[in-house]
């Protein structure tokens, strides 16, 4: 096949230019062609066994099986991550929680990541701040997995624990970062969810219920205003639909500045919150 009926063959799951991107992707990354190579249909060239495993991809692409998963890697800041089903992708904006982690986070920081998934909070934090000292946690062993090997294959020392966020222990006073990209997705969300998230992603990773959508912001925030310095900082991706109630929920708990940045897309998607007395909204 043509790099043109490859692509027109994902457009009953993809729209044009998404269909296109995949094929590139897939081509240049498992395959090694450039750009230049995929125009040229080099792909009409390929050995009869290399055919055999494009053959088999895109069957599993127009199943709208993601092609992080069919591939086996995802990229995130620059960086080649493993991942499998049971782990839920990382996401392009999440990227922009680890910018804003990096701004915040003073050399030697005693971090922690909560939820941590294929890893990719946790080890950027440990790669690119000085001195950090990371921990992460996850409760799912497929996740810890991935993210152990993730980290072996990066090079960055991270700590990792088996742990539920809702049930974290009683720390004080020990950590100076808490991040968390914890489920946010509420139920009544998922109509309008693309099929390959909902079909082939951990629904244990993306939803919380529609009568408690701050479950685990609210369990993290609690753990936080213990286990934080005097001066720690809190740093969450949340859902835009309740900013509002996510803040208020921070302030009863303790956290007196509250920041919110918003996303690639115009969406408030990030939050920073600071264990001190002084109160300050943003």
């Amino acid at each position: 096949m043509t790099y043109n009926e490859l692509w027109r063959s994902l457009t009953h799951a993809y729209d044009a230019g998404e269909a296109k991107a995949i094929v590139r992707y897939v081509l240049e990354v498992r395959f090694g062609m450039s750009v230049a190579d995929v125009y040229s249909d080099k792909v009409t060239h390929l050995a009869a066994d290399d055919s055999r495993e494009l053959h088999e991809i895109m069957r599993r692409l127009g199943n709208s099986e993601p092609v992080q998963y069919v591939l086996g890697s995802a990229c995130f800041d620059g960086r080649s991550y493993g991942v499998k089903p049971g782990v839920l992708i990382p996401r392009p904006e999440t990227e922009e929680l680890c910018a804003w982690l990096r701004e915040s986070a003073s050399p030697g920081a005693h971090i922690l990541d909560i939820g941590t998934g294929s890893g990719c909070i946790a080890i950027t934090a440990a790669l690119d701040v000085e001195g950090a000292a990371v921990e992460a946690w996850d409760l799912y062993d497929v996740a810890l997995d991935v993210a152990r090997d993730n980290a072996g294959k990066l090079g960055a020392k991270v700590h990792f624990v088996k742990q539920d966020a809702l049930n974290p222990p009683h720390e004080t006073s020990c950590r100076d970062i808490i991040v968390s990209n914890p489920p946010y997705v509420c139920m009544h969300e998922k109509a309008a969810m693309e099929r390959n998230v909902l079909d082939y992603e951990p629904h244990s990773a993306l939803f919380v219920p529609d009568d408690d959508p701050l479950i685990f912001y609210r369990s993290i925030a609690r753990y936080a205003a213990n286990a934080l310095r005097r001066g720690g900082m809190l740093l969450y991706e949340i859902n835009p639909l309740y900013h509002a109630e996510f803040t208020a929920m921070l302030r009863d708990t303790g956290f007196g500045c509250v920041e919110s940045r918003n996303d690639c897309f115009g969406k408030t998607r990030f939050v920073r919150a600071t264990k001190q007395d002084t109160a300050c909204l943003a």
